[in-house]
This record gives C-alpha cells, sequence and structure tokens, in this order.
C-alpha cells in the first residue's frame, strides 16, 4: 500500500533574475554561456552551474551535505581515524572503498632507449586514475562503512570479503543498508546520485533544473583592459587583455518533486528541507567572476505553484521587447504571467493547482511568509 500522500505533487519555481555586467557561466573559450532560442542569441547559464552552487548556498546554511569526490579513501580513513585505526589501517580501509569505483592504471614497464639514446631508459608516466567517476556519499554513509571497518578490527579484507569489484560493490551497499535510512545528506536526497557499480546506492533525484536563458535576445559584449605595473618607469601597460561578459534578465525554472523528496527523507524533515532548499535557490549566484563582474542580484520576481501534475516550464520562444524608456524585466514579468494563465486554462483541471504565491510584487509576501506557506503544504 502506497502511504506517500505527496505523490505527484510538484513545487514549482518560475523565477525571473536581472544582472548588470556579468559573466556569469563561461564555455571553454571564457566567453558567456549562450543558446538560440526563438532564432536569436540568448545568454545562458547552464543548470549544471546553478545547481553546484544551490548545493554550496545548502552548505553555508549549515545542513547536513554530502561530499561528491574521487578522494574517496581520504574520508573514510578520516573517520576510521576517529574511531581508533592506525595510519596504515584508516589508509587501507579507505583504499579498499576507493578501488572499488576508482582503479589506477598499471604503468608501462620502462621501454630501452635508442642505441642513440646513450643507453637510457625512457622516463614512464606514473600511474593515473582509469575512472572520472565522483561518488557522491554523505557522512552517515561514511560512518556506516567506518563502523563495520571498526567491528573488523580494521582488517578491510574481513568487511570487503570478494575480488570482483561489482560484487565488492554490491557488498559495499549491504553494508549502507537503505539508502532512504542512510543518507543524511539533504543535496544528495535533492539531486540525486548515480553508482553504475551498484544500482541499490542509486538515489533519484527530487529537484529538476532548467537551463536558465535571457527572455530578450542578447550579444556578447568585449571589454578591453590594461593593467599598470607599479615598478615600471617607462610609459605604457604593463599588461594588455579584452574579457567578454553581457547583461541581461534570465528566466530559471525548477521543481521539485514532494513525493521523490518524501521517498528520499523517509517522510522525514520534510519541512525544514522545503525551507533550506528555497533560501539556497534565492541566495545562490554564479561564481564565474564575481570579483571583477559582480553579480550580486536577488530575484526580481517568482511565480511559485504547488500542483498535483505535469510540470510546466516557460520557453520564452519569442523573445521579449524591452519597454519604451527602456529593461526587459516588466515585459518579462508580463510575459511569464500571460504565457501560465494560458497554459492553465488550456490545461483544465489537469493543471492540478493547490496553491500558488507571487514574490515581488505582493507586499504581503516576502522570502519569510513564502517559506512559511511553502512548509505547511508538507507538513506530514
Amino acid at each position: 500500500m502506497n502511504t506517500n500522500k505527496f505523490q505527484g505533487q510538484i513545487i514549482e519555481y518560475h523565477i525571473l533574475q536581472s544582472f548588470p555586467v556579468t559573466c556569469l557561466n563561461r564555455d571553454d573559450v571564457g566567453s558567456p554561456k549562450s543558446a538560440i532560442v526563438g532564432g536569436v542569441e540568448r545568454a545562458r547559464v547552464s543548470s549544471q552551474c546553478w545547481k553546484r552552487q544551490v548545493r554550496l548556498a545548502i552548505h553555508d546554511l549549515g545542513l547536513i551535505h554530502g561530499a561528491r569526490t574521487k578522494l574517496i579513501s581520504e574520508m573514510v580513513a578520516k573517520v576510521c581515524s576517529a574511531k581508533g585505526a592506525d595510519t596504515a589501517q584508516a589508509k587501507a580501509c579507505g583504499d579498499k572503498i576507493e578501488q572499488i569505483f576508482i582503479k589506477k592504471k598499471e604503468a608501462a614497464k620502462p621501454k630501452k632507449a635508442k642505441e642513440t639514446d646513450a643507453a637510457e631508459e625512457v622516463a614512464v608516466e606514473e600511474s593515473q586514475d582509469e575512472s572520472d567517476t565522483l561518488l557522491f556519499l554523505s557522512p552517515k554513509e561514511i560512518d556506516i562503512l567506518a563502523e563495520a571497518f571498526l567491528q573488523a578490527g580494521f582488517d578491510s579484507d574481513k568487511v570487503i570479503t570478494q575480488k570482483d569489484p561489482k560484487k565488492q560493490a554490491k557488498e559495499m551497499a549491504a553494508l549502507i543498508g537503505n539508502v532512504a535510512e542512510a543518507v543524511d545528506a539533504l543535496d544528495i536526497t535533492l539531486f540525486g546520485r548515480m553508482v553504475a557499480q551498484a544500482a541499490e546506492l542509486n538515489v533519484e533525484a527530487a529537484a529538476s533544473f532548467a537551463h536558465a536563458i535571457s527572455t530578450h535576445k542578447v550579444s556578447s559584449e568585449v571589454e578591453f583592459f590594461t593593467a599598470v605595473d607599479d615598478l615600471q618607469t617607462e610609459q605604457g601597460a604593463g599588461h594588455m587583455g579584452s574579457l567578454e561578459f553581457n547583461a541581461a534578465t534570465y528566466y530559471r525554472y525548477i521543481s521539485l518533486n514532494l513525493g521523490q523528496l518524501y521517498e528520499s527523507l523517509a517522510g522525514q524533515s520534510m519541512p525544514e528541507a522545503i525551507e533550506a532548499f528555497t533560501k539556497a535557490l534565492y541566495l545562490a549566484v554564479p561564481e564565474a567572476r564575481q570579483t571583477t563582474m559582480s553579480g550580486a542580484s536577488r530575484w526580481d520576481y517568482a511565480k511559485i505553484f504547488v500542483r498535483k501534475g505535469q510540470r510546466l516550464q516557460a520557453h520564452f520562444e519569442k523573445p521579449v521587447a524591452k519597454e519604451k524608456d527602456g529593461g526587459f524585466l516588466q515585459p518579462s514579468i508580463t510575459a511569464l504571467n500571460k504565457y501560465l494563465a494560458d497554459k492553465k486554462h488550456q490545461d483544465g483541471s489537469l493543471f492540478g493547482e493547490i496553491a500558488d504565491y507571487t514574490l515581488g510584487e505582493n507586499e504581503q509576501l516576502n522570502l519569510d511568509s513564502l517559506i512559511a506557506a511553502l512548509k505547511k503544504h508538507v507538513e506530514v
């Protein structure tokens, strides 16, 4: 019997946020990311970029969070040391878990040099990691593993006994047990986790992020700059360079699957999770070039729905035109409200609205009262 009362329910955040001169998210050549939408170029911030900043904001809020890293051995070894393992034991236990997921390439045997090379041996590069896997683990899961090593006298071979990595991953998954009870990191429950070697450790993401795009046409501009050498006696710049930037009003779409969140949290701390997630969304700003092109803008406008039904994202396929006196924010608000109202009418009963909230125009609603209202929808 399904006891998940939030099955099929979502919270949708439709956010408009304007930034002045910035380069929030760079591509491989250092230019602001962009996309062609509706036949015109738009400014873009990737979903991965903004998700990471939300994760970091959750950390800053002081909540329990996971670590996504290749340095698995160090994490496990540190907790084993705290439980009484000596340095060698702690490292062996950490390495035992790490080698399940990250294999070292075997170093090739040195080749003999050619006769013309004065009989010197050709240097061989040190072995490197074979996998670029980043394993996402919560503090409680690491503690469970360290406790298992403690019970075995920190003999790692008595905890992970199999030779085949896939079977070792299964052993590790069995030690951790029910992930809904073992995972105490909010960021893992929100953003999910995939462990190819042990599907039992997978966590379905509760949050879904779209790439943020500008609601209007944007072309990048170039800043030419010079730097003066303080000790140089000759006239002229000590250094010259250029940086690309843009300015835009972005539409951000984020949905939160309440049913999935309930499952991942084992029904616990739902209101606290909603509060932390909403605050992190509000605070998170990409970090690119923040020291030279500060972008410290908050939300300008947000429409938040609590619904039961399919997700609904605005596309701004037609770029908005600036106001007569300049500015894209107000036309973007008008376009977003019209789109959502039209789709609500079109969907009829399938829209499944439970509640909607507007932040930015309603003087009675601020971030605190918005969070208080959203928390009431997830009280168990």
